[in-house]
């Protein structure tokens, strides 16, 4: 018998950020969605000026000019996956919810790795470089040694957030698992109990270092290891490549979440059972166009 589709898209909605918690760490654009697919917000104009001791009469009138932000989600779809009227008769298990979660996996993986290309910096100003010990790079298809993610590194990003004016409050890092274990190495049993005391582990928060809400992932971002360094996709790097740390302020960056679509077709007679997939739009920004509240700590070549 057909499956409840609202069900099971009300389902993918809910834990659509399971295990990528740090997404929910960034402004909500998702009731400027229309249509399910693109995202329009109204944007004030800029403040009127404000003079102290008004000295001339009549002040100049200005009138403020709106814009608005615009931008297409990006849709996000599973291939179509066969469920064998046999495997629904013969299997001891409920195959079809086995195989429509590994699904529901793939697509949180897949959004949350482009919404990182999202948000990543791409202005040199706003990128730091590791500066700890060589060591040989980790990362698959690379070579050569790098040098560590320090503590000072993370302090060295916490200034530059500290320049731009940023909030204390809200702060995030996002850390790779081998990333993460160079920092740890790195900190002494005084600066790991303070940090271990802010362990919250719901939210996907392992501790907290100089302001910032550390999280971690199996990979982050990798970019290039030129002058100007430039984000790569996800999949392809090159042998001098390096893996990056993220650290932004949580009102920085932007998601939305526009439609969630589940399909299916019972009873194909053209491939002798059930017919699943499943599409959603999704998409994020930076919310300044200076960058500010959001730095990268790319890895240095040793």
């Amino acid at each position: 018998m057909a499956i409840q589709k609202e069900i099971w898209e009300d389902h993918i909605e809910g834990n659509l950020f399971k295990n990528n918690e740090f997404l929910l760490a960034s402004t909500d654009a998702g009731q400027f969605v229309l249509e399910g697919k693109v995202v329009h917000i109204p944007q004030a104009g800029a403040t009127p000026n404000v003079e102290k001791n008004r000295s001339t009469i009549p002040a100049t009138v200005t009138e403020r000019t709106d814009a608005d932000v615009t931008y297409n989600l990006d849709e996000f779809s599973t291939d179509p996956i066969l469920i064998p009227n046999a495997d629904t008769i013969e299997l001891s298990y409920n195959k079809r919810e086995s195989v429509l979660s590994e699904s529901e996996a793939a697509l949180r993986e897949s959004t949350a790795e482009s919404l990182l290309l999202d948000w990543a910096p791409d202005l040199l100003a706003n990128m730091v470089r590791t500066t700890g010990a060589s060591v040989a790079t980790h990362i698959s298809g690379t070579t050569g040694n790098r040098k560590k993610f320090t503590v000072q590194d993370l302090k060295n990003a916490q200034l530059q957030l500290n320049k731009q004016n940023i909030p204390l409050e809200d702060r995030y890092a996002l850390i790779s698992a081998d990333m993460f274990q160079q920092l740890t190495d790195d900190m002494t049993q005084t600066v790991y109990r303070d940090f271990s005391a802010a362990f919250d582990a719901k939210n996907g928060v392992l501790g907290k270092l100089f302001g910032f809400h550390i999280m971690l992932r199996s990979s982050v971002l990798i970019y290039s290891n030129d002058s100007t360094p430039v984000t790569r996709a996800v999949g392809a790097t090159a042998n001098t490549d390096n893996d990056t740390v993220l650290c932004w302020h949580r009102h920085a960056v932007e998601r939305a979440l526009g439609d969630i679509t589940f399909y299916e077709k019972i009873g194909d007679p053209l491939y002798y059972g059930d017919v699943y997939s499943i599409s959603l739009h999704m998409g994020g920004r930076k919310r300044r166009s200076d960058e500010k509240g959001i730095i990268a700590i790319i890895q240095d070549e040793a």
